[in-house]
This record gives C-alpha cells, sequence and structure tokens, in this order.
C-alpha cells in the first residue's frame, strides 16, 4: 500500500509512519518500499510513536472529543461479535486484517451494566 501512495506522491512530499503492528509478528515478508521513487522525489519518511508526543495528549483528546461529537470526524471501526471471536479478532490485528479500531461485542441486545453506588 506504501508503494502505491509513494507512486502517486508530489515530488518534497512528507509520509508520516505509526503503527505497523501486523510487521511485529510472523514469518512473512516484511514490507519494503521501491526507494527509487523515494528518492527521485525526495520524499520524507518519518517514523514516530505515540509516546512522542505525550505532551500534547490532553489538548489532542480535547480536540478529537470535540471533532467526534460535531461529526467533523468519524471512528472507523472493525466491529467482531461474541466471545468466540476474540480469539479471531486478536491474532487479526497481527496480520492486518482490522480497519480501524478493533472491537469485540460481548452482549447482544442486552443493555449495558450500570456500576457505581446509590
Amino acid at each position: 500500500m506504501l508503494e502505491a501512495a509513494v507512486a502517486n506522491m508530489n515530488s518534497f512530499g512528507r509520509v508520516a509512519v505509526c503503527g505497523a503492528i501486523s510487521e511485529y509478528t510472523g514469518n512473512q515478508k516484511r514490507a519494503a518500499l521501491e526507494m527509487l521513487d523515494v528518492v527521485y522525489k525526495r520524499i520524507t519518511i518519518q517514523g514516530f510513536l505515540a509516546a512522542d508526543y505525550v505532551k500534547c495528549y490532553a489538548e489532542f483528546i480535547s480536540t478529537t472529543t470535540d471533532h467526534l461529537r460535531s461529526s467533523k470526524m468519524q471512528a472507523i471501526c472493525d466491529i467482531s461479535h461474541g466471545v468466540e471471536s476474540v480469539p479471531c479478532a486478536f491474532v487479526g490485528l497481527f496480520r492486518g486484517d482490522n480497519i480501524g479500531k478493533r472491537l469485540c461485542k460481548l452482549l447482544m441486545n442486552e443493555k449495558p451494566a450500570r456500576i457505581g453506588f446509590s
């Protein structure tokens, strides 16, 4: 997928890379990029970790929450159903099977439990 993106990028384009959980395990061929386009187009590719931006976390949560509530932004979720789907959903994280946030819905058609004291 990265190769297709790079092939369609403008000169001096920039790519931020974060999260490659499907690359953490397995013996399959690792993601490799055709570097010729990167060189000729003078593309910058920089990896980052979420920990690099801890100081921005509170502002990020506030802004993101506002955007989600006002529908300026939508969360993409990949939902599996039932407790029996948990193992496959978990393994799928490492294969790159999901798009967006991976969720497992364990209860169907039941009200959420209320936790608290009266």
